[in-house]
């Protein structure tokens, strides 16, 4: 893990919430709110890879 994927999230919270600004104000609520919802769903797919991968150095650590 580096500081790389901090700044890949930080990226994607920040375009999410100019996007959801825009819609909001746009009178398009449903549409951003689904934007916040797909902006969670990468990002958590982001870090349940990252938690693989710990998980995974774990395992081979204790020989499991």
């Amino acid at each position: 893990m580096g500081i790389d994927l901090l700044f890949k999230i930080a990226a994607i919270g920040i375009l999410v919430a100019v996007l959801y600004q825009v819609l909001v104000r746009a009178g398009r609520e449903d549409q951003a709110m689904m934007t916040t919802l797909a902006g969670l769903i990468i990002v958590l797919s982001l870090v349940i890879k990252e938690v693989s991968s710990l998980f995974d150095s774990v395992r081979t650590m204790f020989n499991l």
